[in-house]
């Protein structure tokens, strides 16, 4: 707003000039230089800003502060822990951010709804480093992939305290089991020392939903009933339901298992090892399958600095910073440049970097209907409070 006034005072003095000063004229096509000149200038500061809108936990420290000192734009960067708190910015409506990072579902419906601008790949020199077998799977969501470029990929898991969970049911227990948070049974044993699930209804529904042999993506109203089923039998022995607070919690030894995302499971097992306070984190993607999902760098339709943004996509493609970004947040990255610089324990990690025969039981999640999505929030706030 300010640089609109400043550039109406141009114009304004520009006039007076013409119009009270006897001694000098100023033609209409010196005007037009004037306020051209300051156009392409007010458009260079412009570019100089970037605000992102990323999940949490979900970049190295230095990553950012690297970017601002090697091109001079200055980064606002904020964060949610919730698929539905951006797309509630997004369908607002002038969010003021420049690049955002959705997942493959919720991106799919997105773009349908015209809330991204396309990409044009030939700006991203470094684009050519990005996994194409990895970004035709993005293609489903996005034909062409025209509205974005992949940023990382997980799988959700399960993550446990090792030696509550073996105290409570014993050393012959399978830990690689939806049974451990799904059977009320086995749930009930370990309600003392705390489960927590994702806050994510259409994520943790669709895992139900393959838990229990149907569709992950089915809309029908009898398989969510179903599920739902499923899930309210276990709810009175979890402790709360939330999409980032499972972390610090995991780490500290205040819940002992939590269904999340990967490598939020992985940070909290690398923390509890760090704090050295004897807490043992142990991690596995469930047996009977899993979500697969993809969170992707995208940019808003009405982004004030689309500039900026592009020249971030194009940093964060460059094999040593992904590299940087898979070893510090555990999650693996669609970047072929980035596999020689990867720590061993992370590309050795079958957790981030699932093996085959784990690959070819997990499944993508795709868009629901706005009519389908209305009955799972209904659905999920009756399981959330017990009803």
């Amino acid at each position: 707003m300010r640089a609109l006034k400043t550039q109406k005072n141009v114009i304004y003095q520009a006039k007076f000039m013409i119009q009270g000063e006897q001694k000098m004229k100023m033609s209409h096509a010196c005007i037009s230089a004037v306020c051209a000149a300051f156009i392409s200038s007010s458009a260079l500061a412009e570019d100089k800003v970037l605000n992102i809108y990323n999940w949490s936990d979900y970049i190295t420290p230095d990553a950012v502060a690297n970017f601002e000192k090697e091109t001079g734009i200055k980064v606002n960067y904020d964060v949610y822990d919730s698929n539905e708190a951006l797309e509630a910015k997004l369908m607002a409506g002038s969010s003021g951010y420049d690049l955002v990072f959705p997942s493959n579902s919720f991106f799919e419906r997105q773009v349908k709804a015209g809330a991204y601008q396309t990409i044009d790949k030939s700006l991203l020199s470094n684009y050519k480093n990005i996994d194409q077998q990895l970004a035709s799977k993005v293609a489903q969501h996005d034909e062409g992939n025209l509205h974005n470029v992949p940023y990382a990929w997980g799988t959700v898991g399960i993550g446990y305290n090792i030696d509550m969970v073996k105290e409570r049911l014993g050393d012959d227990f399978q830990l690689d089991s939806l049974d451990v948070l799904l059977k009320p049974e086995v749930a009930a044993k370990l309600q003392d020392c705390g489960i927590a699930v994702l806050d994510s209804p259409a994520e943790v529904m669709s895992i139900v939903n393959n838990y229990i042999g149907e569709d992950p993506n089915s809309e029908s109203l009898s398989d969510l009933k179903a599920s739902a089923k499923v899930l309210s039998e276990a709810r009175p022995y979890y402790k709360y339901f939330h999409s980032s607070q499972y972390i610090s919690d995991l780490a500290n030894g205040d819940i002992c298992v939590a269904l999340g995302y990967n490598g939020d499971l992985l940070q909290a097992k690398d923390r509890a090892l760090e704090a050295g306070q004897g807490v043992n984190i142990g991690f596995s993607i469930p047996r009977e399958g899993t979500l697969l999902w993809f969170d992707l760098m995208a940019i808003p339709a009405d982004a004030p600095h689309p500039q900026a943004a592009l020249k971030y996509i194009n940093y964060i493609l460059r094999g040593d910073v992904a590299a940087s970004l898979s070893n510090y947040v555990f999650y693996a990255v669609p970047n072929t440049a980035a596999t020689p610089m990867l720590d061993t324990e992370i590309s050795e990690n079958k957790g981030v970097y699932p093996v085959q025969a784990v690959k070819d039981k997990l499944f993508i999640q795709v868009a629901h209907t706005p009519k389908f999505d209305r009955s799972l929030t209904r659905t999920w706030s009756n399981i959330k409070t017990g009803r």
